[in-house]
């Protein structure tokens, strides 16, 4: 059994589809699961609940973390750390091995440029901060051997049916709806996205191949260096649209954040768009002989789904 935990996002649906590749025994958990594939096993749960993850992890061969908690600082205090330590001692008591699906947050704002998966950690941000504690709890679990473990780590990504993406909903959508493109701080700076199939089968190779455990990955990721201002170009050539947009500044952000409490939290994020954003995953790429999705290629994908 292969367990996704917080099967209703996109990574975690698109992950159910990748596993077919590996195994007909999938089990989805979240508070409203449905099922991707005919012979998936749903169980319902509420995953901050330390019993209803072990429930959830039980029998499991391979567990992975797909969930997403609401995006605000006091929610990820509160459950990123405690759902962890609840995943961690559920693996090892099931001997389950755990594979993570993870962010960048972490990284030192000065490495953003060509990040690999020993850049150093050094987060600024708050949010940041709660995402290295859950990773380095991790990290030191199978630094000493105690669990069989991996994480997967992603850039910004974009895809089909992707309500949470910043680059669709800012670019895609804004055009779909007759109006400018936003973008934050600065559209001069290169800006690497993760496409979500591919985030998918990177998860669902590496959970599947037995010496990619204990390191951490970068998932697959397109090596175009497109500006903002490229991207926004790109999209709008392919959606047939003029390529109008508005850069959002990151004071700005602040000020506007006191009525919208999303740009609020996305404020102390916006370091990721004042310079160059290159996610590098020369690893995963060359262990797996994997090409990414090239951004023409994922931007004709979204258009069709929309």
């Amino acid at each position: 059994m292969q367990t996704i935990l917080g099967g209703g996002g996109v990574i975690g649906t698109e992950l159910a589809i990748s596993l077919r590749d590996f195994t007909d025994k999938i089990r989805i958990v979240s508070r409203n699961p449905k099922k991707v594939n005919e012979t998936d096993e749903l169980m319902s749960a509420d995953l901050s609940r330390r019993n209803e993850v072990f429930k959830a992890v039980e029998g499991s061969e391979i567990v992975y973390i797909t969930i997403g908690f609401d995006y605000n600082l006091k929610t990820w205090k509160e459950k990123w750390p405690t759902f962890m330590q609840n995943v961690i001692d559920a693996c090892k008591k099931f001997h389950s091995k755990l594979v993570f699906f993870d962010n960048i947050y972490m990284y030192d704002q000065n490495y953003l440029g060509n990040m690999m998966e020993e850049t150093p950690i050094n987060p600024v941000s708050k949010k940041g901060k709660v995402r290295a504690k859950v990773a380095e709890m991790i990290t030191d679990e199978f630094g000493k051997g105690q669990l069989m473990a991996l994480i997967a780590r992603s850039a910004d990504f974009y895809g089909p049916k992707n309500d949470n993406s910043a680059l669709v909903i800012m670019v895609f959508d804004n055009f779909k709806k007759g109006k400018k493109a936003n973008w934050f701080a600065r559209v001069d700076k290169i800006h690497n996205y993760t496409f979500t199939p591919d985030a998918a089968k990177g998860t669902a190779i590496l959970g599947n191949t037995p010496d990619a455990y204990n390191q951490v990955w970068h998932l697959p990721t397109t090596s175009s260096r497109l500006l903002g201002i490229q991207w926004i170009d790109l999209i709008a050539k392919e959606m047939n649209v003029k390529p109008k947009y508005m850069v959002m500044p990151i004071w700005l952000m602040g000020i506007i954040g006191i009525f919208v409490p999303v740009i609020k939290e996305l404020k102390e994020m916006a370091y990721q768009y004042d310079r160059d954003y290159f996610f590098n995953s020369t690893k995963f790429e060359k262990k797996f002989n994997f090409k990414p999705t090239s951004p023409i290629d994922g931007i004709q994908e979204i258009i069709k789904s929309m």
